[in-house]
């Protein structure tokens, strides 16, 4: 028994493919961006306020902005807030302020993740559709 039938099929399969995909990737796209300020604050009680910038365009859904922070151990993450969005294709600020259980964070350095993420009905279910990510690293100073 021969191969070379099997063979053809998946090189036209794999030709078919190519064809699909393009062989650039598309460029980044402009009207969708989130920014984390290299500041952060920690008030006396112990909440932490996060601020950066964000773009977004044609949404269907409601759109927010979610941030956390980790400081001392990489794998325990805080969520800090959370904001509603503006997609109307300009730059707004955002800022979300949380308060980790227990005071965990100090000032110094820590990692923080923003998402721009709407809520798109699918099936009549609202799901998660992410508009764009940042991680920065922040310097946290009390206030």
């Amino acid at each position: 028994m021969t191969m070379r039938p099997a063979l053809g099929a998946a090189a036209t399969v794999a030709l078919a493919l190519l064809a699909v995909v393009p062989a650039t990737p598309a460029a980044a796209d402009t009207k969708e961006s989130i920014t984390v300020d290299t500041a952060g604050r920690i008030g006396p009680d112990g909440s932490v306020t996060l601020t950066g910038t964000y773009r977004c365009a044609d949404s269907s859904g409601p759109v927010f902005i979610s941030s956390s922070i980790t400081q001392a151990d990489p794998s325990v993450r805080y969520g800090i807030g959370g904001s509603r969005a503006v997609c109307d294709g300009k730059e707004h600020r955002w800022q979300n302020t949380g308060k980790p259980r227990n005071h965990v964070l100090k000032k110094g350095s820590a990692q923080v993740e923003a998402t721009l993420m709407e809520l798109r009905l699918q099936g009549g279910l609202p799901l998660p559709d992410f508009h764009a990510a940042q991680q920065q690293g922040v310097m946290l100073a009390q206030s």
